[in-house]
């Protein structure tokens, strides 16, 4: 029986840390223990980067009001930082969650985010859209042309 308690959960903290970005995916995974999990798209300088982060909520300690929040965010696109532990060694059934980075804080930093990157102060239109087809190879000259000047 103390083999099993070790090893179904890890208590270790090994890590903490924050990520900044906006929220992409938060779902419930999970066949014999349901686990929140999501994705966290990691914005630097404003910009979102190819940087993702992975995360659960722990299931053994689920901060209050944490799951409405993560929700939240994702529907709405909010920028938002995420205060994490990470844990050392294996999850080996995944009861506490599918990662190893379980979210203890998330504080709400910009809810308009979604919405000012969609806005532009500068606007414009399609006139046309043109299509380029090169068949084969073929070679071009070009001709200078001179002017004069008075």
């Amino acid at each position: 029986m103390t083999f099993i308690a070790l090893f179904t959960s890890c208590t270790e903290n090994y890590s903490n840390g924050e990520r900044i970005g906006t929220i992409t995916q938060f779902s419930e995974h999970g066949r014999i223990w349901k686990s929140h999990e999501g994705h966290l798209n990691v914005t630097q300088t404003g910009n979102n980067s190819s940087t993702g982060f992975d995360f659960s909520v722990d299931n053994d300690n689920e901060p209050v009001n944490l799951i409405t929040q993560l929700d939240s965010a994702a529907n709405e696109g909010w920028k938002v930082k995420l205060n994490y532990h990470e844990v050392s060694g294996y999850n080996w059934f995944s009861n506490r969650g599918a990662t190893d980075h379980f979210i203890t804080n998330l504080t709400i930093l910009d809810r308009t985010f979604a919405e000012s990157s969609t806005k532009s102060k500068i606007s414009g239109k399609t006139i046309d859209t043109i299509y380029v087809v090169v068949i084969g190879q073929t070679s071009f000259t070009t001709n200078s042309i001179q002017t004069k000047t008075k």
